[in-house]
């Protein structure tokens, strides 16, 4: 499999490149608007063609690429069933499978987070968008965000992958790229070792955070799959 990780400063979001090498086609894991260009000009740099692009959530920090890669490329749109936006190709259930090629990219239904939260699984490695984070986790306090589901969702859902799978998330905000399950089953204060549902739930609740700068124009635009409308 080819794999690339790509980032956009601003927003601290990581856009991942999955690709079959035999085929040539290629996925893309939360793109993000401002960067089209230059997820194109890779995909072309590597002689492959984009079939796919995956959202993990209806982001709140940045504005999806998916409806302008799709006009572009002609690539299809996937999002979650449970909430995703009525302009997505495919509205993934728990289980759906995506094919890039020989590729099989598995969906997992991770709410909390948001409600409509899905990690992807492909060939040893879990893109967990904000659900599960290098040592941390994502917020749960808006968007049907829920800290009991997003418990459930590490617990019973990535947390059961085997401990060697590599752990990308959406996003990092202190240097970090990548860890694994196993790490942080061990390590994540918030969610690993010796930490409770209770303790969780607390912590969440009393986080008292201000809410994403971009929130007012991205949530409306991502449920137009990246669609920017603004007053006159």
């Amino acid at each position: 499999m080819i794999f690339r990780q790509l980032w956009d400063k601003e927003s601290s979001t990581f856009t991942y490149l999955l690709a079959d090498e035999a085929s040539g086609e290629a996925a893309l894991v939360d793109p993000v608007l401002e960067h089209v260009e230059r997820d194109l000009a890779l995909t072309a740099d590597l002689g492959l063609r984009l079939t796919s692009v995956l959202d993990t959530h209806v982001h709140a920090d940045h504005v999806t690429a998916a409806g302008v890669l799709r006009a572009r490329t002609g690539a299809r749109t996937h999002f979650s069933a449970r909430g995703g936006p009525d302009c997505a190709d495919v509205l993934l259930e728990d289980g759906a499978e995506v094919r890039v090629g020989a590729l099989t990219i598995r969906a997992l239904a991770t709410p909390g987070h948001t409600g409509g939260c899905m990690s992807y699984v492909a060939d040893g490695r879990v893109f967990t968008g904000d659900t599960l984070l290098v040592r941390g986790c994502g917020r749960t306090d808006f968007q049907d965000g829920d800290p009991e589901a997003l418990w459930r969702s590490v617990h019973e859902k990535l947390f059961t992958l085997p401990d060697a799978t590599c752990v990308y998330p959406a996003h990092d905000y202190r240097g970090h790229t990548s860890s694994t399950i196993g790490e942080e089953k061990r390590l994540n204060p918030r969610l690993g070792g010796d930490a409770t549902v209770a303790s969780f739930v607390a912590l969440m609740r009393n986080l008292d955070l201000p809410p994403p700068a971009k929130i007012h124009e991205a949530v409306p635009a991502n449920r137009a799959c990246g669609r920017v409308t603004r007053d006159p």
